[in-house]
């Protein structure tokens, strides 16, 4: 906390948030106007900033085969995240048994209907139609709507071009070379609000949910945190040693990024910051252009581990209990089901809603989680941002392209700012200085002792 102001700033609007939606609930459900103001202004970086560095990346390191490779191994790597993530989702879930004995008599008509609207909204599409929209009919209407993978694809297409073209597209990739380095400017303007857009988002999902509510749900969402702590300790930490550097060290880097997500429950708050912090780690930009756009949309580890979690409660509450083989059916559709419809808000619960309908399963269990969708938004939105840069960094190293002396360096400068803000102590009297005080004025701290 002491080394960044805005990290500080984030954290003390979050626990402030917390108090206005507990003690004062009708103005904490004021402050929704706040959240939406900062997610519009990220919404507003997110396409221009993905377009120029995505075709910076590949347009000045990268090629058609070394792009099909790249390509190649980052769907391996999402295929085995995730599978990963389903069957700690699954054991859990067997395990703790959530939905065990839940009472349901709380689920209203209403509750019922709006989950029937989201059983019908076409979660349950074909493969083919999944692959079909990738390509983007149109770029300004795939920006418009914010549909990463269409901007990614398109970004792709775009660079190649100019690799083709040459040295007559130089002028060009220059241009956006310079939008790249614009748009970060813009994103470090941006964050700057962040404070305020957590302090609305937080304050109104308390005053919507209540406190009681963490109380009464606290089964499923223990069950949820658990999962995703196992998830990220367990399979993400052993990623992470296989390249040589810990996890820990990850989200330290990008624990202002991931605490945005936390509280706003919404990834593109934290996806530009994230991405600049990925070069800074040591990831070439063309892999953090590539990688973690993509892995928005096909490495979702922690929706994917909430999908397992909550179906397993949604059955368990009508007392509905699967044959293995049913079950690895069910399982094996929604990880095909919840890919390539990251845009659409409550993502998760749609593509629950629409699996459990298309088996003839009750709906009862989504509308029972509706209710707590927030809460369980903010963990599982977090664990998949802290998902995608550990992607990146693996993607990197498996690429031979991650620049261990740069990550190196940025955790020095971490430790650095960690030094200067050391308090030394002269007797009673209490005196503050910083590392590069004491040099410049040619002291040492031993001296000074």
């Amino acid at each position: 906390m002491k080394t960044s102001k805005l990290t500080l700033y984030i954290f003390l609007s979050l626990i402030a948030g917390i108090i206005v939606g507990w003690q004062f609930p009708e103005i904490g459900r004021q402050m929704q106007p706040l959240a939406q103001l900062f997610l519009n202004m990220i919404k507003m970086v997110i396409a221009p900033l993905l377009f120029s560095v995505v075709v910076t990346g590949i347009a000045t390191h990268g090629n058609l085969k070394s792009l099909g490779k790249l390509g190649v191994k980052t769907i391996v790597y999402f295929a085995t995240a995730t599978s990963f993530a389903l069957v700690i989702g699954l054991f859990v879930g067997h395990f703790f048994e959530p939905g065990a004995g839940f009472a349901t008599s709380a689920v209203s008509e209403n509750m019922l209907e709006t989950v029937s609207t989201m059983a019908s909204q076409n979660a349950h599409s074909s493969t083919t139609n999944m692959f079909i929209n990738i390509v983007p009919t149109s770029i300004i209407k795939a920006m418009a709507n914010g549909d990463l993978l269409q901007i990614v694809v398109f970004s792709v297409f775009f660079a190649l071009a100019i690799c083709a073209v040459g040295e007559k597209a130089k002028p060009v990739l220059d241009c956006i070379s310079s939008l790249s380095e614009i748009m970060f400017k813009f994103t470090h303007f941006v964050m700057n609000f962040a404070p305020i857009g957590v302090f609305g988002a937080i304050a109104y999902t308390i005053a919507e949910s209540g406190m009681g509510i963490m109380i009464n749900y606290a089964k499923i969402i223990g069950s949820l945190y658990f999962a995703l702590f196992v998830f990220l300790f367990l399979i993400l930490n052993v990623a992470c040693r296989i390249v040589g550097i810990s996890v820990f060290s990850v989200i330290r880097a990008i624990r202002e990024p991931a605490l945005l997500a936390f509280t706003t429950a919404t990834s593109e708050a934290a996806l530009p910051q994230a991405m600049k912090i990925m070069e800074n780690f040591g990831v070439p930009k063309n892999i953090v252009g590539f990688v973690m756009p993509t892995g928005y949309t096909f490495n979702l580890d922690g929706s994917t581990l909430y999908l397992a979690l909550a179906m397993l409660f949604s059955l368990q509450i009508v007392g509905i209990e699967l044959t293995p083989i049913q079950l690895l059916f069910v399982m094996g559709t929604l990880m095909l089901t919840s890919k390539g419809i990251a845009g659409v808000p409550r993502v998760a619960l749609v593509v629950l809603a629409g699996t459990l309908s298309s088996f003839g399963y009750p709906l009862i269990g989504v509308a029972i989680l509706l209710g707590i969708d927030q809460i369980l938004d903010m963990g599982r939105t977090t664990v998949n941002l802290i998902g995608n840069c550990v992607a990146t960094i693996v993607i990197a190293r498996w690429e031979n392209e991650f620049n261990y002396t740069k990550m190196e360096e940025f955790n020095k400068q971490f430790e650095r700012k960690q030094l200067n803000t050391t308090t030394i102590y002269n007797g009673d009297l209490l005196s503050k200085f910083t590392i590069e005080e004491h040099s410049e004025c040619g002291i040492t701290e031993q001296n000074h002792n």
